[in-house]
């Protein structure tokens, strides 16, 4: 399921809201999770999961197709780890 395919579910299951109201709340919250991922802050929703922001340390890699060695910059990456509930859910589906 991609965004539209989410909006357009919230939308039916919603009736009386307008749809703009509906893309305007899932808007700002998807907003704030990027935004204090950005700043390196957790984000929990209980039942749903934890968004955290991980730090990868340098690394030397290699470059498939030639073998040679390839310095990897340390990054920040977005984690997702979902919540006991949702784990039920998708394990009972």
């Amino acid at each position: 399921m991609n965004r539209s395919q989410l909006l357009q579910d919230l939308c039916k299951r919603h009736p009386q809201l307008p749809e703009d109201d509906v893309r305007f709340a899932f808007s700002i919250v998807l907003d704030a999770i990027g935004e204090a991922m950005a700043q390196r802050r957790r984000v929990e929703i209980r039942g749903f999961g934890t968004f955290t922001a991980n730090a990868r340390a340098e690394r030397i890699s290699r470059n498939p197709k030639t073998g040679a060695s390839v310095r990897v910059p340390p990054k920040t990456v977005p984690h997702f780890k979902p919540g006991l509930d949702l784990r039920e859910r998708v394990k009972l589906s």
